[in-house]
């Protein structure tokens, strides 16, 4: 039977202090494992190196991961927020992040003009993230402690797309908002409406569970798990580097003629 490693007193609220949840990192390094391996058959196909061709953008086997994987993500991040607001986390620490997650979006959106010109990431999963971290923050801050009304609206965020589409909404100023009548065509779209709905209930889920006895997120995580734990804690680092190495083992594979 696996053991557990130590869990640590939590600090008291507000006291500033950051403390990592295992648990949470081990969620996040799941969403980074899975995600590799779909980008890595990604890779494949768009290599031709899968028979036969999938087609990633309509066959639901693959757009039903995708937005599994996309959830996992967010919802991590909502929690990661309950967290950090718990511990007082305050907003020169925020922004610090923040900007790590702003310039790698950057990073993408260059890289992906260079590999796919006409489908470049203009509003990826990274971009998206950005505002929506700014979002959901001012919004735990402007109605503190109020689980219940950020569910609501995180339910709301989640129905507006499907109730309002408008065509302002498809040029490629606006189309981050996701109110679109057709989504753009790019390699990469995770707009504000309806992720952000995903972050705030991740952010209510948070706040109640950690104001029980017991939290789940801060028990002892099993040893087992402890490697996926510590993926999750670079989980950004993994995102920006995992696909030049996917593609460029693909490449060298291919030219010394491996397949």
């Amino acid at each position: 039977m696996a053991t557990a490693s130590p869990s640590p007193t939590p600090p008291p609220a507000g006291s500033g202090k950051a403390q990592r949840h295992e648990r949470l990192d081990a969620l996040r390094g799941m969403a980074v494992l899975w995600m590799a391996a779909y980008h890595f058959c990604f890779d494949l196909n768009h290599l031709g190196l899968i028979k036969p061709r999938q087609y990633f953008f309509s066959d639901p086997l693959w757009t039903w991961q995708r937005a599994a994987i996309v959830t996992l993500f967010v919802f991590c991040a909502g929690l990661s927020m309950a967290v950090a607001l718990r511990q007082g986390q305050g907003w020169p620490r925020f922004w610090r992040r923040w900007a790590q997650v702003a310039a790698c979006a950057v990073l993408v959106s260059a890289g992906s003009a260079l590999m796919f010109p006409n489908s470049w990431i203009s509003f990826g999963v990274l971009h998206g993230l950005a505002v929506m971290l700014v979002l959901a923050r001012l919004l735990a801050l402007a109605l503190p402690a109020r689980p219940l009304l950020w569910a609501g609206l995180g339910v709301l965020a989640l129905v507006l797309p499907a109730w309002i589409k408008h065509r302002f909404f498809d040029s490629a100023w606006t189309h981050w908002v996701g109110l679109v009548t057709r989504p753009p065509i790019t390699e990469d779209w995770v707009p504000v409406l309806p992720w952000l709905g995903v972050m705030l209930l991740g952010l209510a889920a948070g706040h109640v569970e950690l104001r029980r006895p017991r939290p789940w997120l801060t028990q002892a995580l099993p040893r087992s798990l402890r490697y996926v734990a510590a993926l999750g804690r670079w989980s950004l680092s993994f995102y920006m580097l995992h696909q030049p190495v996917l593609l460029g083992a693909l490449l060298a594979g291919r030219q010394l003629g491996w397949w």
